[in-house]
């Protein structure tokens, strides 16, 4: 069993060097400082080692299982959950109006990313309860956040979010779970739900005393009929268990057996099948979150919470592997680098191995990078900067797909480097590749990703928001024209490039647009790494010859040289109005 998590020193680095994490401490508050949050740092890297890491291959291997009191998952995990909410850790960023701990969400992510990159399983459960517990406090009555939030943010009580159905997927309008009222009380109006939730993460278990879902489901109209579209969506929470302790409405019909992520237990759900008919009715009692209609506009602000969640989850994962290959490149020891005269030497030698490991450091450190700069604007945007929300809410598919992606690259990479023991199960190399193969699918796939960023992120303000980030990355390239000019040069006219793109699309029909939408997010989600990537070398200028800081000029180098141009082949079906996707027959495929 490796031991290796997220270094330290990376952390420290982001934080306070890049990131200034301090700033987020003025007026908080909550009496956090430096001492403390170094305190919390080493607190969750201490207890992600012994809890969490110390069952990885475990819960691999010992799935969770069905039998007719639910579905079990492996003990250790409830045992590894139950230490974590000992140490409130399951409140770290809630206020302490609502018993939390008031960490800044810059903290609180870097915190949790050493838990997803010992069990990104285990982790599930948290990431999960804490976006329920956060929609909740935000949308729910006084009575339902006392009811069912704060529960969660103990961490007795754990949280869900269902959304898809098995035939509507990804298209939520589709949705046909119906919710009918059933009188109103102090919790609010109440309904009965019926219908069938698919792929929901932590839908069942045996882990903790309750699960507070939060599902989505239409009213009916006078006729009985649920209305059409989205804005017939409404937000409901529905827990297993009710307040007076009676069985919901609820049962569980399958669990689904992926890849990775196989601690995680995840369920096909039945509402309102009868199985148990609390009050003698049949139908999932549940309490509607706000106002009619508001259903989907609150679960993206859970899903947003998750989606950055899922790209964290996808560069610790990328990380760890990461380290894990550089560890075993320095110990292999086999052939003879070109010229070398010594009759073998440590892969690491080798020109191949270090183009590999150095692409891997650009994915895995500049996935971490991004995902915490959102966290660091989600903060300035709770404090009412309108830029900052303005691009969190750009980055934020940036975040999750290009982590998700590039963070499994990097995973790709380290099962190569370890050869052929690199896809055995005794190296964690294997089932890291495994677990992150999940995550561009998580919270919605790239292509739906993508949709999101050009549909509604690009193109739906005009460009303002991008105008934000140009100047932001004008910005870097300035500071770097003394010390770094040629990375300065290359950066500044791959974002002239990229601008020119969103000139391009601008232009195009919203159909075209969306036809091409995937090239482009990609393309930008290389700009951005790419302008992260130099805007953290500039602090590395003065000490270029020790290895962490040297290290990230060369990966900074390698970014511009290697990747960058990555972008070209990206953008030259945007720029041509390439027809190909569009009229390419689906029977000729």
């Amino acid at each position: 069993m490796s031991d290796i998590l997220i270094s330290r020193d990376e952390l420290n680095f982001l934080l306070w060097d890049w990131l200034r994490l301090e700033d987020m401490f003025d007026g908080s508050g909550e009496g956090i400082d430096r001492v403390m949050a170094e305190e919390i740092l080493d607190l969750s890297e201490r207890l992600a080692a012994e809890a969490f890491l110390s069952h990885y291959k475990e819960s691999d291997r010992q799935e969770p299982y069905m039998d007719a009191d639910g579905a079990h998952a492996l003990p250790a995990i409830g045992a590894a959950l139950r230490r974590y909410a000992e140490l409130g850790l399951f409140s770290a960023s809630f206020s302490s109006d609502v018993g939390g701990m008031g960490l800044p969400g810059l903290l609180a992510n870097a915190s949790f990313a050493q838990f997803l990159a010992a069990n990104v399983a285990t982790a599930a459960y948290p990431m999960l309860t804490i976006a329920n517990a956060r929609l909740i406090t935000t949308f729910g009555s006084a009575a339902q956040i006392e009811t069912f939030a704060l529960p969660q943010i103990a961490g007795r009580w754990f949280g869900t979010m269902c959304l898809s159905e098995p035939q509507a997927g990804s298209n939520l309008a589709d949705i046909a779970t119906r919710a009918v009222p059933d009188g109103s009380e102090e919790l609010g109006a109440r309904y009965r739900l019926t219908g069938h939730k698919m792929w929901i993460s932590g839908g069942d278990h045996d882990l903790a005393d309750n699960i507070v879902h939060l599902v989505l489901a239409k009213v009916p109209d006078a006729q009985g009929r649920p209305v059409p579209g989205t804005k017939g969506i409404s937000l409901f929470i529905v827990p297993r268990a009710l307040p007076d302790g009676d069985r919901n409405d609820i049962a569980i019909a399958g669990l689904n057996h992926k890849m990775g992520y196989r601690g995680t237990t995840n369920c096909l759900m039945n509402l309102g099948e009868g199985v148990h008919r609390p009050g003698g009715a049949a139908g999932a009692i549940g309490w509607m979150v706000g106002e009619p209609g508001q259903g989907l506009p609150q679960m993206f602000r859970m899903m947003n919470e998750a989606r950055i969640g899922v790209g964290l989850g996808a560069a610790a994962l990328g990380y760890r592997g990461y380290r894990l290959a550089v560890r075993y490149a320095q110990a292999r020891v086999q052939g003879r680098p070109p010229g070398a005269t010594d009759p073998a030497a440590p892969i690491i030698e080798h020109p191949d191995v270090k183009d590999m490991l150095l692409a891997a450091k650009c994915y895995a450190e500049g996935a971490l990078a991004l995902v915490l700069y959102c966290a660091r604007l989600s903060d300035e945007a709770a404090r009412g900067d309108e830029d900052a929300e303005a691009l969190l809410g750009l980055l934020t598919p940036i975040a999750k797909t290009w982590a998700s992606e590039w963070g499994l690259a990097a995973n790709d990479i380290a099962i190569q480097v370890h050869g052929g023991y690199g896809y055995t199960r005794d190296f964690d190399v294997e089932q890291l590749w495994r677990d992150n193969r999940l995550n561009p699918i998580h919270e919605g796939t790239t292509g739906i990703q993508s949709l999101d960023f050009v549909g509604r992120k690009l193109l739906r303000d005009h460009g303002a928001a991008l105008a934000l980030l140009r100047a932001r990355v004008a910005d870097t390239c300035r500071r770097a024209q003394s010390s770094l000019p040629e990375q300065a040069v290359m950066l500044a006219a791959w974002w002239d490039r990229l601008s020119d793109a969103y000139d391009v699309l601008a232009a195009y029909g919203p159909e075209a647009a969306a036809v091409h939408a995937t090239s482009v997010l990609r393309a930008f989600g290389h700009g951005v790494s790419g302008w992260l990537w130099l805007d953290r070398a500039l602090l590395c200028i003065g000490t270029p010859d020790d290895p962490f800081r040297g290290g990230k000029l060369w990966a900074s180098r390698y970014f511009m040289e290697r990747e960058l141009p990555r972008i070209d082949a990206w953008l030259r079906p945007v720029e041509s109005g390439s027809d190909l996707l569009a009229t390419l027959p689906s029977s000729f495929i």
